[in-house]
């Protein structure tokens, strides 16, 4: 490992001294129009890329620092290498109907919860107890009492004293018997009784969002962008590798 991360700074360093060979100079600019084309692509506001920057764990400034180089890498290719990179529209048609999974804006859901605690799973009688228990609640619910009140007063859940609110999920995060209820009812919507080894659950669906699956026109530049830079990397890489043959590198350690 140690040695393939000094292969890596080894490039990097023979690259960086060919940038500066050529002149070649990436301005702030051209860095913010590249991150704006980016989001613009991607149809990001300016919180949605903090937000994933942020699951990545890489902050605003590195992010704006690996822009500049990446711009400063495909400027060099550019120069060095001579053959247009031509990437056709099936191409980018077959890369989409390939990865349409990624093209979809993920589905949030903000649920709220009644549950019922089953002491003793073995025991006939509370079961049976749980159940009118918990039929006599959904019935309220559906005659329109409010489900705030009936949480804070019967749950015996996660976010019972908040009325029964759980917060919000990623549907895709959701355990797959429940991600098949939720899915299925609308905003408001309020399931049937759930019945779990250790209780019994009634569902709210408060809030929906996301779940749009983008069409192959909206995410036409964004994939063009992606299979450019993988293009970008194949020829980076016969390059730099080129170049390490012909340089003169010392390795003491």
């Amino acid at each position: 490992m140690r040695r393939k991360i000094l292969e890596l700074l080894i490039d990097e360093k023979i690259a960086q001294g060919k940038i500066r060979e050529l002149g070649i100079e990436v301005s702030q600019k051209e860095v913010d129009d590249a991150i704006e084309r980016i989001k613009k692509e991607n149809r990001w506001t300016q919180e949605d890329l903090e937000a994933k920057l942020k699951q990545e764990g890489i902050s605003m400034a590195q992010y704006k620092e690996d822009m500049k180089k990446e711009l400063e890498r495909i400027q060099l290719i550019n120069l060095e290498v001579r053959s247009k990179i031509i990437i056709r529209e099936e191409t980018l048609n077959e890369y989409y109907q390939e990865h349409k999974e990624k093209f979809s804006e993920n589905e949030q859901v903000q649920l709220a919860s009644i549950f019922l605690i089953r002491k003793n799973p073995g025991d006939e009688d509370e079961t049976l107890e749980l159940n009118q228990k918990g039929n006599e609640i959904l019935k309220r619910i559906l005659a329109g009492e409010d489900f705030k009140v009936l949480a804070k007063k019967y749950s015996q859940g996660p976010g019972a004293d908040d009325g029964g609110n759980l917060g919000v999920f990623k549907l895709s995060e959701v355990d797959p018997q429940l991600k098949k209820i939720i899915s299925a009812l609308p905003e408001g919507g309020v399931s049937d009784l759930i019945i779990r080894q250790n209780g019994i659950q009634i569902i709210k669906v408060i809030k929906k969002q996301g779940g749009k699956e983008k069409s192959f026109e909206e995410m036409k530049d964004a994939i063009y962008t992606i299979l450019y830079k993988e293009e970008i990397n194949k020829r980076y890489d016969s390059w730099i590798k080129d170049l390490r043959e012909s340089a003169y590198t010392k390795i003491t350690f």
